[in-house]
């Protein structure tokens, strides 16, 4: 999750610097328009954390000798 974090920040970063470069192009979107990117930046964590969640639920349901037998 810590990439994930990283990740985020320098998005929110990069878009507060694209918004200023694409200022024309953006309708009813502010300079600082925060719930735009409270919104993105809450789905995209939400997306990684399930990502995250589902394979490490899937591997805590395995036998660790039987994990350990099979390498």
């Amino acid at each position: 999750m810590r990439i994930v974090v990283i990740g985020l920040a320098s998005g929110l970063v990069g878009a507060a610097i694209k918004t200023r470069v694409f200022r024309s192009m953006l309708f009813g979107v502010g300079l600082a328009d925060r719930i735009t990117f409270l919104f993105v930046s809450a789905n995209l964590g939400s997306v990684a954390l399930f990502a995250c969640y589902i394979p490490a639920r899937r591997v805590t349901c395995v036998e660790p000798l039987i994990a350990v037998r099979q390498e």
